[in-house]
């Protein structure tokens, strides 16, 4: 059995965790630029910038849906040990490293080769950002006395299983980052949908039959 960190709550580490995605989330908007252009081009500028829009709005999303997950993540969390506490450094910097790749894509979405670069370097982040969560839910799987008393250990193996899905999926982006990279960006926000809708639910306990 694990043994929790005296004088260290969940809600403390959450509180940290939300510092490093506040400040991930906002130094996204530092790399839409505003567009030099001539007098009467400012319309052609702003649309030639789309690229920036399209990487903004999307990490965004993403970056703000991992909030959200992080929150029920930890929600259930009742104590905390030394290895939940160096998972979770490794997936914040998973997520702090996200306004890099942003950057990377919206530059050079617009080109051939380095597009594809660019593209494959933000889905292997993804990767990375994902194993985070996946490894984090499996750390409480195999330690169910850090979950609250009232959530089963069910919730957190249902929740791994599902967080699966994101490593795997981003991991077929790398690939397809060498066909098209602007449609990695459609898969990158359709995976936010995905565990923006998806919910994890405590089984109905079971009744012994009469």
């Amino acid at each position: 059995m694990s043994s929790s960190l005296p004088g260290l709550s969940s809600g403390r580490v959450e509180a940290f965790s939300d510092g490093v995605m506040a400040i991930a989330i906002t130094l996204l908007i530092l790399d839409v630029k505003v567009p030099i252009a001539e007098e009467g081009g400012l319309t052609r500028a702003l649309a030639h910038q789309w690229p920036s829009y399209a990487a903004y709005a999307v990490t965004f999303l993403v970056i703000g849906i991992m909030w959200v997950n992080h929150h029920f993540l930890f929600d259930r969390v009742e104590a905390v040990t030394r290895g939940l506490l160096y998972l979770n450094l490794l997936l914040l910097m998973g997520i702090a490293f996200l306004p890099f790749p942003t950057a990377l894509l919206a530059e050079y979405l617009r080109e051939d080769a380095n597009s594809h670069i660019a593209a494959a370097v933000y889905s292997a982040t993804m990767v990375a950002i994902g194993v985070g969560f996946v490894a984090l839910w499996w750390h409480l799987t195999r330690h169910p006395e850090l979950l609250e008393a009232d959530t089963d250990v069910a919730v957190a193996q249902v929740a791994m299983r599902r967080s699966m899905v994101g490593p795997v999926v981003y991991g077929a982006t790398i690939a397809l980052a060498f066909v098209s990279a602007p449609a990695c960006l459609v898969v990158y926000g359709l995976m936010a949908l995905y565990f923006m809708v998806f919910r994890v639910r405590a089984p109905a306990p079971q009744t012994s039959a009469s």
